[in-house]
């Protein structure tokens, strides 16, 4: 698997799970046909009951929103938004004063984001086509940059770490929930596209991850290992997933 062609077999799945042909993710969000898994990725049920229906795909791994700490008047950036479920719960924190960019590299999935926003009338939300390996944001935008079970997804990491760095204000923050590797994963799991595409072998490990943030500029490196995350980590390709992957919260801040 070379970095193009992982590229586009993810952006063909997530294009599929947006036009409603995938009805649910392999690995990490195996659960997703569940009623209730995205209350148990940390989301309240009144929070997602203000959402717009088409809004919520339980594609994530954690909620960033839960420790984000958002303020009013703020300026956020989600990399890899998908249907726009952070980008809403983050335009309420941050209020009319404040806005949210949502990258995401796949149209059909902008596309179904958009439509949400004006369904809810989210007018301080954009969305905006790109790469989060080159984020269509300009240097210093954000005051918080937040993502969902995506950055595992990506291939170039570092570069992805670095583009983060580069859009946030001096003194922003870094609040993205993320898979993280707890062993060397089986080979099996790391040749297997489905694996990859459903957020699996394409995590790295704490060390990495802390090493990546750190290059690029990040400091108050934080990753916080959700051991409970095995309550939706399960899939056909390994019985015991879970004690390769885990989701986890980090966080990072960019000096003042």
């Amino acid at each position: 698997m070379n970095e193009t062609n992982i590229r586009e077999k993810v952006r063909e799945h997530y294009a599929s799970v947006a036009e409603g042909k995938t009805s649910c993710c392999p690995g990490a969000n195996s659960g997703c046909g569940e009623e209730n898994i995205s209350q148990k990725l940390g989301y309240c049920a009144q929070d997602l009951a203000s959402l717009p229906e088409q809004a919520e795909m339980g594609l994530g791994c954690g909620n960033p929103i839960s420790f984000a700490k958002l303020r009013p008047g703020e300026v956020v950036v989600d990399l890899g938004s998908g249907g726009g479920v952070d980008c809403f719960l983050a335009s309420k924190e941050v209020g009319p004063t404040g806005s949210v960019i949502g990258v995401d590299m796949t149209p059909q999935m902008l596309a179904k984001a958009r439509k949400n926003a004006d369904l809810g009338g989210y007018t301080n939300v954009e969305f905006r086509l790109g790469e989060i390996e080159n984020l269509p944001v300009a240097d210093h935008t954000a005051d918080v940059v937040i993502s969902n079970c995506v950055i595992n997804l990506s291939t170039d990491k570092r570069r992805v770490y670095g583009e983060a760095f580069r859009v946030l204000k001096n003194g922003g923050r870094f609040a993205v929930a993320d898979m993280i590797t707890l062993a060397p994963l089986p080979e099996t799991l790391k040749e297997d596209m489905a694996a990859y595409t459903g957020c699996i072998s394409g995590a790295a490990s704490v060390e990495e991850v802390k090493e990546w943030l750190a290059a690029a500029g990040f400091e108050h490196v934080d990753v916080h290992i959700k051991r409970k995350s095995s309550e939706f980590i399960r899939s056909d390709i390994d019985s015991k997933l879970d004690d390769y992957v885990a989701s986890a919260d980090i966080t990072a801040w960019k000096s003042s």
